[in-house]
């Protein structure tokens, strides 16, 4: 994939699509083997064009389709196959007809968007005015594709991966098991199944991400059952510290079990303001009023009062609150139909932000209430943080 842009390059934007489609890629047994990006300069666009179509087989080239002057995707593209930009009368007819057909008129720059290389397969774009197209340069199949993301999206599902597909006979998608921990670090992880017999071409990799290690097992379709074998070890061995397996996400899972128990919760928090409610609403957990009190010491006992009296006046049977920080200590409680389990976290570390400690705070409370969800005891252990009191009412 060759993503284009100062925007993309200067890291002004996040590349979303080059992750999107490395993993839309991987579930059709395509695996990308290597992403570049160049800025809006016509000379290293044509440069990479002619580099890449040397070692691949298939490469997706991502924006620069646009009406404006630092659009130079189609051009770039001319250049590297040495033939000339021709008008396509019938995308220009489309492009006429997208604004029409909105009361609006067309500026005399989107006629650009018309001008692809000569021989060039137009690739229909159904959601915008940038058509896509595709050019055969030393014996690589190069698609070019508009970067916004919708429009992306569309011509990659609807017309390219089609084309692929009735191109090459697509091997059997990889089997990718995944499965998120929260609690340990990534070397600790690391250290305990590193030495782990795996089959024949399956790898064993981990991805930190702050507050969370994802570990993977990764090999061919046929190495599926051995690989099961694996991961029931692996399984077994952090069960204590299992958020979630798959991409569903924390907030999702706590959503589904609510929703299967139809029971209700009400957030309190002054620490992580406000992100916790919004890492739930955004999951559609089914949430019941909430607060976000003014800054207080106070002690696990008065949140746990203050958290139960929530609970009452929402006349819900859940409530999860985050007290204040104050001396690197803080409180977090959930309030069940079984009592009230509360605990006093102190940080053990200054290194990370405040954004990333909010984070961390809030990800220790959505576990507590799934480990009680899960029948577990809903105090768990974590590397970043040591519990300086429990209580339980």
């Amino acid at each position: 994939m060759l993503s284009t842009g100062d925007e993309v390059l200067y890291g002004q934007i996040i590349d979303t699509n080059a992750a999107w489609l490395a993993d839309r890629l991987f579930t059709h047994g395509l695996v990308m083997t290597h992403r570049s990006t160049v800025g809006d300069q016509l000379g290293p666009l044509v440069e990479e064009l002619q580099q890449r179509s040397q070692y691949a087989d298939i490469l997706i080239v991502n924006g620069g389709l646009g009406p404006t002057s630092d659009d130079l995707s189609a051009l770039a593209a001319a250049m590297a196959c040495g033939v000339e930009l021709e008008l396509n009368q019938q995308w220009l007819q489309q492009i006429e007809a997208f604004f029409r057909q909105r009361g609006r008129p067309m500026a005399a720059s989107n006629r650009k968007q018309a001008e692809i290389p000569r021989h060039a397969e137009v690739i229909d774009n159904r959601v915008g005015t940038a058509c896509g197209f595709a050019v055969t340069l030393n014996k690589c199949r190069i698609f070019f594709t508009p970067g916004v993301p919708a429009e992306f999206k569309v011509m990659v599902n609807e017309q390219i991966l089609p084309r692929l597909a009735a191109q090459y006979s697509l091997p059997a998608a990889p089997v990718c098991l995944r499965l998120t921990t929260f609690g340990r670090g990534e070397s600790e992880l690391a250290e305990e199944f590193d030495h782990l017999p795996l089959p024949e071409g399956v790898s064993l990799g981990y991805r930190a991400a702050m507050p969370i290690v994802e570990i993977k097992l990764t090999g061919p379709a046929s190495e599926r059952q051995q690989m099961e074998s694996c991961w029931q070890l692996i399984r077994q061995k952090l069960a204590d510290w299992t958020l979630f397996e798959g991409t569903e996400g924390l907030p999702a899972l706590l959503a589904r079990e609510l929703m299967g128990r139809d029971l209700r919760l009400a957030v309190s928090e002054v620490f992580t303001a406000g992100l916790l409610h919004w890492s739930l609403a955004a999951a559609d957990v089914p949430l019941s009023g909430g607060d976000l009190p003014r800054p207080g010491r106070e002690s696990l006992g008065q949140l746990a009062d203050r958290l139960q009296l929530l609970a009452e006046s929402q006349q819900v049977p859940l409530a999860l609150g985050v007290s204040e920080l104050s001396d690197q200590s803080l409180g977090i409680c959930l309030v069940t139909p079984q009592g009230i389990r509360a605990q006093a976290l102190t940080f053990t570390t200054l290194r990370h932000s405040q954004a990333a400690r909010q984070e961390l705070i809030s990800t220790v409370a959505m576990h507590m209430l799934l480990r009680w969800l899960q029948g577990k005891n809903s105090h768990g252990s974590y590397s970043w943080l040591e519990v300086t009191e429990v209580l339980n009412r």
